[in-house]
């Protein structure tokens, strides 16, 4: 994993009252609950940003970042990836319309057809 990858979601996800959580497109309301750090890449996970951007993003979060950040987000990403949760790309990767936001702000319907279309496997 380099820092100048991009990073993107293979997952449908939800963000409701500030926490995420995986979301099931045929079942709205089943929300399997992410912890806050997992959560935080998933949702950032848009396909349109490197890993430096989400370093220098989380970085800007405290005022003194820990000496440990990078560490901790690439174990993150990693867990992410293993999990089949994100992938990483060496170019930026257009996400499809049932990717690119959360469920709340999806027509389910529509998200349902084009993942039939697209033969997307749901997660």
């Amino acid at each position: 994993m380099t820092n100048s990858q991009y990073f993107y979601r293979t997952v449908i996800y939800t963000r409701k009252d500030n926490e995420v959580g995986l979301a099931d497109i045929n079942q709205p309301d089943n929300v399997t609950p992410l912890d806050e750090w997992l959560g935080l890449v998933v949702s950032l996970a848009d396909g349109s940003h490197t890993i430096q951007e989400l370093l220098d993003y989380v970085s800007k979060r405290y005022p003194t970042p820990p000496p440990n950040l990078e560490a901790t987000l690439h174990s993150v990403i990693e867990r992410l990836e293993e999990g089949n949760l994100i992938k990483l790309s060496e170019s930026p990767v257009a996400l499809p319309y049932y990717l690119a936001e959360p469920i709340e702000a999806l027509d389910v319907d529509k998200a349902r057809q084009l993942i039939e279309e697209d033969g997307y496997r749901v997660h």
